[in-house]
């Protein structure tokens, strides 16, 4: 993957992806630097219903469809930032290349438990 310069881009061209991968869907959100919303995807926005949305396809399609609306909005640089377990992580940044976005930075935002929850007391004979 190409290194891209600070100067290449202006900020208004720059968008945030969050996606949000569950283990039944897929959504995938367009917002400006400052967190405002400017467009939304998900496997079901793409027409895919039931348990086909938790798939890897529907969450490329989803994907492709917010690409397009990122070149309607005239964004070309994005920044990703991943969360969840599901299996549509991937397959929606894969998406996002094939619709023409070039991709600034990924990070991966899911939380990790540490400590899990309390043990139960010990049976008392």
């Amino acid at each position: 993957m190409k290194v891209l310069k600070k100067r290449l881009f202006k900020k208004k061209n720059l968008g945030l992806i969050h996606i949000n991968s569950t283990l039944n869907n897929t959504l995938l959100t367009l917002t400006d630097s400052r967190g405002n919303t400017l467009g939304w995807s998900s496997s079901g926005c793409v027409g895919i219903k039931n348990s086909r949305k938790s798939s890897s396809y529907s969450a490329q399609l989803a994907g492709e469809d917010l690409g397009k609306k990122c070149a309607k909005k005239n964004i070309q640089f994005v920044e990703i930032r991943l969360k969840g377990i599901g299996y549509g992580k991937e397959t929606s940044i894969e998406g996002l290349k094939l619709s023409g976005l070039i991709i600034y930075k990924i990070s991966e935002l899911t939380s990790v438990p540490y400590n899990g929850c309390r043990s139960p007391k010990k049976r008392r004979v």
